[in-house]
């Protein structure tokens, strides 16, 4: 969870920011043992199945300008773009987990780099903003690039506090621990903003690059 100090900062990543998957583990957010892409219901979800053909077939500058709003790195998003077409949605969230795991400290401090902190949605306690913001501070005062967690699995209610106990939590950590704990969330985060993407490609018609870049994640 983090957003972009060049961008404008993005929603908490809810319930779209997922773990590393891969065929047979469950998406997170999702009831166990549902895949992603399936509805509770069972069976795959159209929107996901439409929106995965729609990224396949996306011109390169058009998948490239969208999947860096999902991670920072260039070569995370050249090499997801790169082994287009993928057969399902499991196969592309795969895949960009290998992706995650291949990257090189340079590559992950382009990526950390890129993101910012997380933010409530509207009526949460003014308390808990303050708080939050204040642990945010502290946070990127010591380690230098903004706090990134996966909130999957925490009803609204609770993920200001979950969120606050995680930053004063991760706050006693070195750095090259709380380095390789960001790098692991930030894999969970581009996941999950990887289906916000083959959901939102059900609807968005006729993009050009540049707009595809518009492309605002949950997270």
């Amino acid at each position: 969870m983090a957003a972009h100090p060049r961008r404008a900062p993005r929603s908490p990543p809810l319930s779209s920011h997922l773990p590393a998957q891969s065929h047979g583990r469950t998406s997170p957010g999702a009831p166990s043992g549902q895949r992603p892409g399936e509805r509770s219901g069972g069976g795959p979800g159209p929107s996901h199945g439409s929106g995965l053909a729609r990224f396949n077939t996306l011109p390169p500058e058009a998948a490239l300008a969208a999947l860096k709003q999902c991670c920072g790195s260039r070569r995370w998003a050249h090499r997801v773009a790169a082994h287009r077409p993928y057969p399902d949605l499991d196969a592309l969230v795969a895949a960009a987990g290998e992706a995650s795991y291949d990257l090189s400290q340079a590559d992950l401090t382009e990526a950390l780099a890129a993101e910012c902190s997380q933010e409530l949605g509207h009526g949460a306690p003014y308390a808990a903003l303050l708080a939050l913001d204040a642990a945010h501070s502290a946070y990127e005062r010591k380690f230098g690039h903004a706090f990134v967690i996966c909130l999957d699995g925490h009803p609204p209610e609770e993920r200001a506090a979950h969120l606050l106990a995680a930053i004063r939590r991760r706050m006693g950590h070195e750095a090259d621990e709380e380095r390789s704990i960001s790098a692991d969330e930030l894999r969970r985060v581009a996941q999950a903003r990887l289906c916000d993407l083959t959901h939102w490609l059900t609807s968005a018609d006729g993009l050009s690059g540049a707009e595809m870049g518009l492309f605002a994640p949950v997270g």
